[in-house]
């Protein structure tokens, strides 16, 4: 398995240590077996809004699960009984067990889900806190010089 040495991004940034183990675990579920069934679509609908879509042909609602624990979307599909007997020439619908993770970033939240044409299609927005939103600090000096030239300027 290939791991990326991430010590000069540690040298100059702050709060990024699951950065590594981020893309150390994307690496390693590229190379599974299973990576890729089903397919999926990731879109980016607007400034923080994204779908997932993800092809589940045969799939009910009812075999389906998707949850989110710590930050990690889990889609899984399970077609519940066996289907009748039946004989094919070619069988290429793949009906077989899935699981697909994705990681999601701090403040992302899936806001619906729904299933239509055998396409799972999840819409998801990115709600920052306005406390982590970019503020301007003001600069105080002795007679707030910079403010002082500032409204010079604009006279």
């Amino acid at each position: 398995m290939t791991t990326i040495d991430l010590t000069p991004l540690y040298r100059s940034t702050i709060g990024f240590d699951r950065f590594g183990s981020l893309l150390n675990a994307a690496l390693g579920a590229e190379k599974s077996a299973s990576a890729g069934y089903p397919p999926y679509n990731i879109e980016v609908v607007a400034d923080d809004h994204y779908d997932i879509t993800v092809a589940v042909a045969g799939f009910e609602e009812d075999d389906l699960d998707i949850q989110v624990e710590n930050s990690v979307l889990t889609i899984s599909g399970k077609q519940k009984g066996p289907e009748s007997e039946r004989k094919y020439l070619h069988e290429g619908i793949a009906r077989r067990s899935f699981e697909r993770k994705f990681t999601l970033a701090d403040h992302v939240e899936i806001t619906t889900a729904e299933l239509r044409n055998g396409l799972l299609k999840l819409s998801l927005v990115r709600n920052v806190p306005e406390a982590m939103k970019p503020r301007k600090i003001a600069i105080n000096g002795p007679d707030n010089v910079l403010e002082h030239k500032a409204s010079e300027k604009a006279a």
